[in-house]
C-alpha cells in the first residue's frame, strides 16, 4: 500500500485530483450510494430543476460495467499519462495556466454538451488534453498497437478510431479533438504564428489561487524551444508498456 501511495503522491497536483475523481465519481454510481442518474448530464435538469452539479458529475461519471469496464481503463489510462505529460512538460511550473486549460476545455464541451444531449462528459475532455499534447509534441514518433509508429499530430485520430473498436462513441472523441483544436488554434497558432491577437488570457485569481513554481512565466504562447526539449526528453525516457503489444506513448 505504500508504493500505491507513493505513487499516486508522484502524480501531478491537478491530474491528481482529476485522476482520483475519476475513480471516485464512477465508484460511488457503481455502489449505488448515489443512483447514476443524478451524476449524467441532463438539460432539462440542468436548465429547470436547477442541479447545478450535474456538469461536473457527468466529467468524471462513467458507468463502468461488463460491456464499459475495458474502455474506462484505456481512456483512465490516457488521463494518467498525457494530462501527466502535459502538466510536467509544456505547463511545468504553471499550474495556474494548466488549469485555465482545463476550465476552456471543459466549458466549451458543457455547452456542446447541453446543445447535443451529450450525457457524459469524461471522454471529451481527456481526448481535449491529448489532442493539444499531441499538438506540442506533433512531430514525436508515438508507438501503438502491433508497433505500428506514427507522428504524435495524428494520436488523437487513431484513438477516435480506437475508442469506437472498442465500444466508445466516435461523437465524443470527435467533440474532445475539436475543442482542443479550438484551445490550440486561440492560444498558439492564432497569436504566435498567424500574427493574431490573444483572445484567452489566464484570469488573475488562478495566479493568485495556484502560482507559478520555479519561474514559471504567465500568460500563453508556444513554449520556449528549451522547455519543449526538456519535455520531450523528459516524456521520450522510457517505455509505457501497458499490456502485450500495446504500448502507447513511447518515443
Amino acid at each position: 500500500m505504500s508504493d500505491l501511495g507513493d505513487w499516486f503522491r508522484s502524480i501531478p497536483l491537478i491530474t491528481r485530483y482529476w485522476f482520483a475523481g475519476s475513480i471516485a465519481v464512477p465508484l460511488v454510481g457503481k455502489l449505488g450510494l448515489v443512483s447514476p442518474v443524478y451524476l449524467f448530464l441532463w438539460s432539462d435538469a440542468f436548465i429547470h430543476r436547477f442541479q447545478i452539479w450535474r456538469p461536473i458529475t457527468a466529467t468524471f461519471f462513467f458507468p463502468v460495467g461488463p460491456g464499459t469496464g475495458f474502455l474506462y481503463l484505456v481512456n483512465l489510462y490516457f488521463l494518467y499519462q498525457y494530462s501527466s505529460r502535459l502538466e510536467t512538460g509544456a505547463f511545468d511550473g504553471r499550474p495556474a495556466d494548466y488549469m485555465f486549460m482545463l476550465l476552456f476545455n471543459w466549458i466549451c464541451i458543457v455547452i456542446t454538451g447541453l446543445a447535443m444531449d451529450m450525457q457524459l462528459l469524461m471522454i471529451p475532455l481527456i481526448m481535449s488534453v491529448l489532442y493539444v499534447w499531441a499538438q506540442l509534441n506533433r512531430d514525436m514518433i508515438v508507438s501503438f498497437w502491433f508497433g505500428t509508429r506514427f507522428k504524435a499530430c495524428y494520436l488523437p485520430w487513431v484513438i477516435l478510431g480506437f475508442n469506437y473498436i472498442i465500444g466508445g462513441s466516435v461523437i465524443n472523441e470527435l467533440i474532445g479533438n475539436l475543442v482542443g483544436h479550438l484551445y490550440f488554434f486561440l492560444m498558439f497558432k492564432y497569436p504566435m504564428d498567424l500574427g493574431g491577437r490573444n483572445f484567452l488570457s489566464t484570469p488573475q485569481f488562478l495566479y493568485r489561487w495556484l502560482p507559478n513554481r520555479r519561474g514559471g512565466v504567465s500568460g500563453f504562447g508556444v513554449p520556449p524551444a528549451s522547455m519543449r526539449r526538456a519535455a520531450e526528453d523528459q516524456q521520450g525516457g522510457g517505455r509505457h508498456n501497458w499490456g502485450q503489444g500495446f504500448r502507447l506513448g513511447d518515443q
